[in-house]
């Protein structure tokens, strides 16, 4: 249950920012932006990094929701939990493991980060885009598991599915600002 009374008991994020849409509008719009507009990073890969911060986070609510709109892109649910393990002995491209551990620094120690955590994944061929998105992936997702914990808002696992569709097909400014366009509920 939502620590705000005023949220009804299977609260979701739709309904912190339809509680006021101006302040969370753009919000929406640079969620979009970063997750389904142009970028070397698939939208798969992103949803996963997503996913993995919020791992790192112990948000399950972000976490369910997320490894499930991964899924949709043909991302492998079990690689979550085998980055969380190890992420050099994840079954991933070698070529996205740098990233993997630049948002892991970025979650955990972000005061630590230096010079060579950037290099590491321009070595591999990556453009300054890659990492900037998957740095924007790492604030977003650190932003939204602080907002869903401090409203109380719990992980309803049978809703994952019915989320990441929702992620996938509206898109984030559809899903979270825009009046529910599925079966007249939000999830």
């Amino acid at each position: 249950m939502p620590f705000f009374s005023s949220l009804p008991e299977d609260a979701t994020t739709r309904h912190i920012f339809q509680r006021s849409p101006q302040r969370f509008h753009a919000f929406a719009e640079f969620s979009q932006s970063l997750m389904r507009g142009d970028s070397p990073l698939s939208p798969g890969v992103r949803e996963l990094l997503g996913a993995y911060v919020s791992a790192l986070n112990e948000c399950a609510y972000c976490v369910g929701g997320h490894i499930a709109t991964a899924k949709r892109f043909g991302i492998e649910p079990d690689l979550l939990q085998a980055l969380l393990d190890d992420i050099d002995n994840a079954h991933i491209e070698d070529r996205l493991k740098p990233l993997f551990r630049y948002v892991k620094k970025l979650s955990s120690t972000p005061h630590k980060m230096v010079q060579a955590d950037a290099d590491a994944v321009f070595a591999l061929g990556w453009p300054e885009q890659a990492l900037e998105d998957a740095i924007g992936v790492c604030c977003s997702f650190s932003f939204m598991n602080r907002l869903v914990q401090g409203y109380g808002i719990v992980a309803d696992d049978t809703k994952f599915d019915e989320r990441a569709r929702q992620h996938a097909e509206l898109g984030y400014v559809g899903q979270l600002i825009s009046p529910a366009k599925s079966a007249g509920k939000s999830v």
